[in-house]
């Protein structure tokens, strides 16, 4: 969600009346990549760039693929193969032994079909989505580049009616699944990829101390939406927390009441204020948010579980999984910086499905992989996200 943020804050900037752009999405990838399926970079005519769809080996190359597809103002998909170290069709030996497809498309902002229309609409999502691109189309009435979104509300948006028919069932299968992927269809005459898209997440923060701030601070780096809470209206001093998306002075017995937590949320007590925490521990401990991080010592966090039965609150194995204390990765950090980024990376790997580990232990390739089509793509998974689904 950065990187929409990003791309849709450096369009606004830009005069278009002066100025073209163009954006590239990629949208499949066999083998190994830099970047995954739904990596987006913006590209203005004067060479200008933010955003990226590679460890910036492609980035030039896209550049000028860019300019031919604002001047004809139609989309097109590039491919890049990397897989050959001796095939040195940019000029470098690359060595990513990938196959990479790259969405090129125009952006106009007096036009419907405007990407940066669909990048506002990804931004206003406040649980998942799903957004279908054809990338690759041999039918009169589809086109390379036309776009179908399904939004958490369940509706489905397109300007192309026979667009929809063709990927309304698919979504929903992207949509149950979690999963974006690649599809051929209709003889390979077609080719649409389906994202999942969700919203940043919402980190809400117990306590305003000093090791808050860069706790906040790198969250905000991320893209995710921050939020400062104490009961203490001098620990929330704006000049503390000038990244922070709010400070919210709240009483601790009215938490539950003051904030909106959802499956997107991660709740972290750090106020060094056991009587503090365990009321709020008390009231968000069956919320929906899937991690609760608690500062401190191991012992320190045994005393609040303590105190939750003594209120006859029953912690289920499942509400246990999302508890985590001492809070954070073991990477040895001392100092508040350090706890900050251990703090971040343990949300961030929770998010993610990931165990937080060494990447050289990691036996299958670094991004996820669906062993059936060779595709990388990026799989979160929220245990009891949707209602009705059982788990495993």
């Amino acid at each position: 969600m950065k990187e929409f943020k990003t791309i849709l804050d450096t369009y606004r900037e830009v005069d278009l009346s002066t100025r073209k752009a163009a954006l590239a999405t990629v949208v499949q990838v066999k083998g190994s990549s830099y970047r995954s399926p739904g990596a987006r970079m913006l590209m203005l005519d004067n060479g200008r760039w933010v955003g990226s769809i590679s460890g910036g080996c492609l980035e030039g190359d896209a550049l000028r693929k860019a300019r031919k597809v604002i001047l004809s103002n139609t989309a097109q998909t590039v491919t890049y193969d990397t897989s050959n170290d001796e095939d040195n069709q940019l000029g470098i030996g690359l060595g990513c032994n990938g196959i990479i497809d790259i969405l090129i498309e125009p952006i106009n902002p007096n036009e419907e079909t405007n990407p940066i229309k669909h990048i506002e609409t990804f931004l206003g999502f406040k649980n998942y989505g799903v957004v279908a691109s054809v990338f690759e189309s041999k039918h009169d009435n589809i086109h390379v580049g036309d776009k179908c979104i399904l939004t958490p509300d369940g509706r489905l948006l397109s300007s192309n009616a026979f667009l929809k028919n063709k990927v309304a069932d698919q979504m929903d299968s992207t949509l149950e699944s979690h999963k974006s992927e690649t599809i051929f269809c209709n003889e390979n005459s077609l080719g649409v990829f389906y994202e999942i898209i969700q919203p940043a997440i919402d980190l809400l923060i117990f306590g305003g101390g000093f090791d808050a701030k860069p706790v906040t601070e790198l969250a905000k780096v991320l893209g995710w939406n921050v939020t400062v809470s104490d009961e203490c209206v001098a620990h929330l001093i704006p000049v503390n927390f000038p990244k922070a998306d709010n400070m919210v002075s709240c009483q601790r017995e009215y938490v539950s009441q003051e904030f909106d937590v959802s499956p997107f949320t991660a709740i972290v007590l750090m106020s060094h204020n056991l009587n503090y925490d365990k009321e709020v521990l008390k009231q968000v401990i069956q919320s929906d948010a899937p991690y609760i991080g608690i500062l401190g010592p191991k012992k320190r966090a045994d005393k609040l579980l303590q105190h939750l039965q003594d209120c006859n609150i029953n912690i289920a194995p499942e509400t246990k999984q999302k508890l985590h204390y001492p809070i954070g990765l073991d990477i040895g950090a001392e100092t508040p910086d350090e706890i900050a980024v251990s703090i971040i990376a343990e949300i961030q790997a929770k998010f993610n499905n990931r165990n937080g580990g060494f990447l050289k232990y990691r036996k299958g390739p670094i991004h996820h992989k669906d062993g059936a089509d060779d595709q990388v793509f990026k799989q979160v998974y929220l245990k009891n996200f949707f209602p009705n689904e059982k788990s495993n």
